[in-house]
């Protein structure tokens, strides 16, 4: 059994079949929906039912409360249809998105290296022959075995690498996904993913100069971005900063160095918040936020800006780029939101985090 969704104001319908989320058709329909956690605990994607029957599955009933329901509201990530619907949703038009449909896809494990004590990078072989058509900065859900379900990693490798993606992971303390992927999983495993995921990648159409900002293994979409940028040609200033703890958790610190000698129009800002006892250090120290504060002398007018790490690191960057002269219009960001940590409050300076 399946039931027809219409999706206000697009005029689109889709095929939900039993059991389907409305989120899940749409996406791999090619039709975006706003949506974040998928754990039916943000509220980014709320909808309004204007017609048809839904159950709201395991949505919140903090994120959506029980006088919404009542007013035909659900979340889309969790509500399933009971009948043929027509929903509205805030869709804005974006020049730079390519509506890629998500689709699923078997693979292989086909290498797997420590690149810093607590993050690994994954290579993925996939077996369609076509690879995975994304956009850089987008991501994929990894389905794990063992009932531990799926998680969200962003792709580290450029759209040109379509057939091996890269994932870069690191280990999350009590996290059971990540502990999995560090501890058991080995060169050969078959595994299967879903994608693409996301709205993150480079507004080209802009022309604007741009700046990344990085904390952690956040550096997966700015390189897969990065990267394509250098190699497709653009010749627009692009900066990269990014922070780690310390020397030995900096990774990939080599290639952007390459990277920024061989193009004239690339800068490489690393950052260390705990150099310790770091004698050949000579780069900046302290948080990815004061080191592009410095570098840019406090003025981030006529950039764009992408930022993807932890939340914390990404609200003191919003922060910091806002008092210098940026605002939301021209600030991304990407910030996965765990069933864990999808209830610590949002940043009140930026909306769409």
């Amino acid at each position: 059994m399946s039931f027809e969704v219409t999706i206000e104001p697009l005029g689109q319908t889709v095929e939900v079949d039993e059991g389907q989320t409305i989120l899940d058709a749409a996406l791999r329909a090619g039709i975006y929906l706003p949506h974040a956690c998928c754990h039916g605990l943000c509220a980014t994607c709320k909808i309004e039912v204007l017609e048809g029957e839904v159950d709201h599955g395991e949505a919140s009933s903090f994120a959506l409360m029980d006088f919404e329901r009542d007013e035909n509201k659900c979340l889309a990530c969790c509500a399933i249809p009971e009948s043929d619907l027509v929903i509205e949703a805030e869709i804005e038009d974006d020049p730079d998105s390519r509506n890629l449909p998500v689709k699923d896809y078997q693979c292989t494990v086909s290498r797997i290296e420590d690149l810093t004590p607590t993050i690994k990078g994954i290579w993925l072989k996939l077996e369609d022959v076509d690879g995975i058509d994304f956009q850089a900065g987008q991501y994929i859900n990894l389905n794990l075995p063992d009932e531990i379900g799926s998680r969200a990693f962003s792709i580290a490798s450029t759209p040109a690498e379509s057939g091996e993606i890269e994932l870069n992971i690191r280990k999350v303390p009590g996290g059971v996904g990540t502990a999995f992927i560090h501890e058991q999983l080995q060169v050969g495993d078959d595994i299967s993913l879903s994608g693409p995921y996301g709205r993150f990648f480079v507004k080209k159409s802009a022309h604007m100069p741009m700046i990344f900002m990085a904390g952690g293994s956040g550096l997966s979409s700015p390189r897969s971005m990065i990267v394509e940028l250098l190699e497709e040609g653009c010749d627009l200033p692009i900066t990269l900063v990014y922070g780690q703890r310390t020397r030995t958790e900096l990774y990939y610190h080599d290639e952007f160095l390459a990277l920024a000698e061989k193009f004239s129009n690339f800068t490489y800002i690393p950052a260390l918040s705990d150099p310790g006892d770091e004698p050949d250090w000579a780069g900046e120290t302290g948080f990815v936020h004061e080191a592009a504060q410095r570098a840019f002398d406090g003025n981030f007018s006529g950039h764009k800006a992408y930022l993807c790490g932890p939340p914390l690191m990404i609200d003191a960057c919003i922060n910091t780029l806002m008092q210098g002269r940026l605002f939301e219009r021209d600030i991304y960001t990407e910030k996965f939101i765990s069933a864990a940590d999808a209830q610590q409050v949002r940043s009140p300076l930026f909306k769409n985090i």
